[in-house]
């Protein structure tokens, strides 16, 4: 099996919000350069990084499940690391949401014979050919490349001995973001729900909002016990202590933000009166960015 990487699905893992979130760059990276890194979360279940969104990976008898694909250029890198841990094709992959650094090896991987699993908007935001309702920066993906099974609230996946539950949670990172749980492992993927150790991408123009991310950490931190570990969509894998404080960074940031809003600040005013100066060492140098979403989102109607 050999992957072929597609201009069009390159373009659409590179452009949009990726740009202006960081994780693509004005230049495409060094793809030689990306090592595939493997960590394992137990039996048949791992984690790998990359080069964009974190993969979720189980193995076992009835084939690879994987959560995300990150870039087209590295769906061989991807596979040959699936490989090492399994002979058996890859069955599922499931997207967290529709990003390109989570679906760029979408059309590689379909091709190759797995299904595409995400929830509906996902595939309205990576198809607005078909879905002429949803407007923003979505870019037509070939159709090998969209999800083929498509959730509204949640779907359960009985799958390598393991009870896999995707569940929607609304308007967070996007309008389309799924958090899967595999129930026996205690393990659960965030994908962009949760950046672990620095300020969160809000994709306002795909539905994304500030209280949907402070209400999707909140219900992760209901469910979980207290050995339950935490795959985010970036950053090294997590527990309890590291969502609670994203989370609560999140409500600290809204807290300072809104009470200038509601004097009737500008986004500029905001932005330089540094609200988040406090925070800014703790959780990273992109504050401005992430300032200007919390305004946008606290004064969207």
């Amino acid at each position: 099996m050999r992957f072929v990487v597609s201009a069009g699905v390159v373009a659409l893992a590179l452009s949009g919000p990726l740009a202006r979130s960081g994780v693509a760059q004005q230049q495409q990276p060094d793809w030689n350069a990306v090592q595939i890194r493997t960590v394992a979360l137990g039996p048949g279940l791992y984690v790998l990084f990359g080069q964009g969104g974190n993969i979720g990976l189980s193995v076992g008898e009835d084939g690879a499940f994987v959560i995300d694909d990150q870039f087209a250029p590295l769906s061989e890198k991807i596979l040959a690391a699936i490989r090492a841990l399994t002979p058996k094709p890859v069955r599922f992959v499931v997207n967290t949401h529709w990003h390109g650094d989570h679906t760029g090896g979408n059309e590689n991987f379909g091709k190759a014979g797995a299904l595409i699993v995400a929830h509906e908007n996902v595939r309205r935001r990576m198809n607005p050919a078909q879905f002429k309702d949803v407007v923003g920066r979505s870019q037509q993906a070939p159709a090998v490349a969209l999800p083929v099974v498509t959730f509204g609230s949640d779907v359960t996946f009985h799958w390598n001995g393991e009870t896999i539950v995707a569940r929607h949670v609304p308007n967070s990172h996007t309008d389309g973001d799924a958090i899967i749980q595999f129930v026996g492992a205690d393990v659960i993927h965030l994908g962009d729900t949760f950046f672990n150790g620095r300020y969160p991408f809000i994709d306002l123009q795909s539905g994304g909002s500030l209280e949907g991310m402070i209400a999707s950490s909140s219900r992760v931190l209901a469910m979980m016990g207290p050995q339950t570990r935490l795959i985010p969509g970036h950053g090294e894998v997590a527990g309890a202590r590291e969502l609670t404080a994203f989370r609560d960074m999140l409500v600290r940031v809204r807290d300072l933000i809104a009470p200038l809003v509601a004097r009737g600040m500008t986004e500029d005013e905001v932005v330089a009166a540094k609200p988040t100066a406090e925070l800014d060492p703790i959780w990273g140098s992109a504050s401005e960015r992430f300032v200007r979403s919390v305004v946008q989102s606290l004064t969207r109607r």
